[in-house]
């Protein structure tokens, strides 16, 4: 694992080498991810694209630097400043130009908003939220009674460092009354890029209408739902991910102009 300063932060990172004219697959976890919770999806993603993928973990995540001691210490715009200022600084102190946004959960909302303002090959969004539902408010709040009740801290523990400032950084803003109205579907029309939205059927934290939403929005995106497969495709169907993500990318013009070639 790697480590880079990032506006005066320290964050971890993996990074794995693919061809050289390939983009780069940038991962942006879940509410509860980090480098290490994508077990080894990201060498996965790597073999069956030959892009190079890149992989951190934010803030209270991982092995990155932890958030201030408390509780309730995100804002409600918590995944725009991560969208807006620290993944910015994050591409451009690390060289990472061309790239192709490949986010899950909250991952895919900061994947939705930097699209939105930054210039990007492609998204690749994975049960995402663009507005607060009341299904993802009540498996949060039963997130937080096994928290508090069963072995989750102690399973969660192996990922993170701070664990209870990864949860707590988590399940706090979520469950704060001043979230309810986090949205950010006026955003979508600004992205440029090609999208591809998946969800699965059996998503207990999000209806279809969180993808169906992009498509309306951005008229275009290619939206998939995954039939026997909760919040996580890349766990519950890997194969079927990886195969989304290789036809998507045949797609864009960056690959066509190389098949051409």
């Amino acid at each position: 694992m790697s480590f880079a300063e990032i506006n005066g932060l320290t964050i971890e990172y993996l990074r794995i080498a693919g061809a050289a004219n390939q983009p780069t697959l940038l991962m942006l976890h879940e509410g509860l991810g980090s480098v290490t919770m994508w077990r080894d999806f990201p060498q996965k993603l790597a073999a069956a694209t030959a892009c190079s993928v890149f992989v951190y973990s934010r803030l209270a995540y991982g092995a990155s630097e932890p958030l201030p001691e408390g509780r309730n210490v995100r804002k409600p715009d918590f995944m725009h400043v991560e969208a807006w200022e620290t993944l910015p600084a994050l591409r451009k102190a690390l060289g990472l130009e061309q790239v192709v946004l490949f986010g899950h959960s909250d991952g895919g909302s900061i994947a939705l908003l930097h699209a939105a303002r930054h210039a990007v090959d492609g998204v690749i969004v994975m049960a995402p939220h663009v507005r607060v539902e009341k299904v993802s408010i009540t498996s949060i709040e039963a997130a937080k009674v096994a928290y508090e009740t069963t072995d989750l801290r102690a399973r969660l523990a192996k990922y993170h460092d701070d664990v209870d400032g990864a949860f707590w950084g988590w399940n706090d803003i979520w469950l704060s009354p001043d979230f309810r109205g986090w949205n950010i579907e006026a955003e979508l029309p600004n992205i440029k890029a090609p999208v591809l939205a998946m969800q699965g059927e059996n998503d207990e934290y999000g209806t279809m209408y969180q993808i169906e939403e992009i498509q309306q929005r951005k008229p275009g995106t290619r939206i998939l739902r995954i039939p026997s497969c909760g919040h996580s495709p890349h766990r519950d169907q890997p194969d079927q991910v990886l195969a989304l993500t290789q036809s998507f990318l045949g797609t864009l013009p960056q690959r066509q102009t190389d098949k051409a070639a």
